[in-house]
């Protein structure tokens, strides 16, 4: 089996900016600021970048009481948005945020979703770009539209209805794998919810903040420290395990933490807590 790709650092980096067959996207968010991203885009990016919107291009629209934040969208409405972005199916594309590879991981994990083999986020964002001496540009760029053609997927996806059924039979993910669960302590014990009406966990879940697959500056840690964090947690080669968080976007963060690990690549709630917690008959856990 090949080697699923992941990272890519700032100087490998660099020494591609000219390659005709590059795709570069600035994945900056805020769940707290939705036009904050696109702001930060226009004061400065990586020269070819284009901006990936997590609330326009990465989601589909938020439906009151039945999905979570951020929907994925359908994969022929994405598939689409590929095409207008210029990316054929033999381009490398190379994600980057802020720092944390947050937002990246989920244009990661959706390019896999339609089959894209050839995509990496960048470590350490742009943070690790300017620290590295790289320069930035205000310049927009644009290409012709593509003729993507999406390939079998690469990923896996559980529904809110397959995690229910195992919580009503007292199966919990604890006992048909490993259900992760991206989001900080606070919130998974439900002390704090600072985003979402109702706080806690799905019941059967661990808590593995995301932020834990990084170093102090930001970057990932190496596959081994990483492969012993999430043997810690439970994990083992060829474990069963399903990632989610607040509304499906740090949850992808795991999975690339897991995969740069060299484990197998776990499956995805996209729909996440906020979409978990539509449905009062979903069972919530607290501590």
């Amino acid at each position: 089996m090949a080697k699923v790709q992941t990272l890519i650092d700032t100087s490998t980096l660099a020494a591609r900016l000219d390659d005709s067959n590059l795709r570069v996207f600035d994945c900056r968010s805020s769940l707290l600021d939705p036009a904050a991203g696109a702001a930060m885009f226009s004061m400065g990016h990586i020269s070819g970048a284009q901006y990936a919107d997590l609330n326009h291009n990465l989601s589909a629209p938020v439906i009151a009481g039945k999905t979570g934040r951020h929907p994925l969208p359908s994969l022929a409405a994405f598939v689409d948005q590929v095409r207008h972005w210029g990316i054929s199916n033999d381009d490398l594309v190379v994600a980057y945020d802020a720092d944390t590879g947050a937002y990246a991981a989920r244009l990661w994990w959706m390019l896999r979703w339609i089959g894209h083999t050839n995509v990496m986020v960048l470590d350490g964002g742009l943070t690790a770009w300017v620290d590295t001496g790289q320069p930035l540009t205000e310049a927009a760029v644009s290409y012709p539209v593509s003729h993507f053609s999406a390939r079998a997927s690469l990923t896996r996806q559980v529904s809110a209805a397959d995690l229910l059924r195992l919580t009503e039979t007292k199966q919990t993910a604890a006992h048909q794998g490993v259900l992760l669960d991206a989001r900080d302590l606070s919130r998974f014990k439900g002390e704090a919810e600072p985003i979402d009406p109702v706080a806690g966990h799905i019941p059967g879940a661990v808590c593995a903040p995301f932020s834990a697959n990084l170093t102090a500056t930001g970057k990932f840690k190496q596959p081994a420290e990483l492969a012993k964090r999430f043997m810690q947690l439970g994990i083992s080669a060829n474990e069963a395990v399903t990632c989610y968080c607040g509304s499906g976007v740090t949850a992808a963060h795991n999975i690339l933490a897991l995969v740069h690990a060299g484990l197998d690549e776990p499956a995805l709630y996209a729909g996440s807590w906020s979409e978990w917690i539509t449905d009062p008959r979903r069972p919530i856990a607290t501590h």
